[in-house]
């Protein structure tokens, strides 16, 4: 039974990623032109690329290390609103995880915590405003009360079940951020294209690490 993640699974992580992102891209592009500019699915598709290139020629033992260089990728390659916000997640997880050579469930935990509280400060966000948070706060959650001897790839699994009720979630809501927040009633009834990426970072993890 898995219990950590190393600098190698991250490597995996990263890779599988960009692979979903780029996989996904007219699901990301088509959400986002019924909601905003339509450019979702190019800047995921570069900035997790970016992220991954990063992840792959780390040679560092420090995982705080090389989730911080992929946020400054992702900030680099993707400058569009959701982009600076995942940038700024992961620095900010960065920190939580800081100096480990490895990440125990908590600490995957106290990583997407951190996460979400990034995205939070950047976008002056709160949950229940239609944005990425309403998806990764739920996975965030199911992670942070997960039992400590509990594999990490069932942990994962139960945070991507929590992430899907929350995109799903976001169908009834009212977008107050971005372009998509012009449409204002006429944006219920739509799932959210932010919270649809986090719902694909979480089932890219999961699946990396079953």
């Amino acid at each position: 039974m898995k219990t950590t993640l190393t600098i190698t699974d991250l490597q995996t992580i990263f890779a599988d990623l960009s692979r979903t992102m780029s996989d996904n891209f007219q699901l990301l592009t088509d959400l986002d032109a019924a909601a905003g500019d339509g450019d979702l699915g190019i800047t995921m598709t570069k900035g997790f690329a970016a992220a991954a290139k990063v992840a792959q020629d780390y040679t560092e033992k420090d995982v705080g290390k090389l989730l911080l260089a992929a946020g400054v990728a992702m900030a680099r390659e993707a400058p569009s609103t959701l982009g600076t916000l995942i940038a700024s997640g992961f620095m900010k997880g960065a920190k939580e995880v800081a100096g480990r050579e490895s990440l125990t469930l908590a600490d995957s935990a106290r990583f997407l915590n951190g996460f979400v509280r990034g995205v939070m400060d950047r976008g002056r966000s709160q949950p229940g405003e239609k944005t990425i948070i309403d998806a990764l706060l739920p996975a965030a959650e199911a992670l942070k009360s997960a039992k400590p001897d509990q594999a990490i790839a069932d942990a994962w699994q139960a945070a991507l079940h929590a992430a899907e009720a929350g995109l799903e979630g976001t169908r009834q809501m009212k977008a107050l951020h971005g372009r998509a927040a012009y449409r204002g009633e006429d944006s219920i009834g739509k799932v959210d294209g932010g919270a649809t990426v986090g719902v694909l970072m979480v089932k890219s993890i999961a699946e990396a690490v079953r």
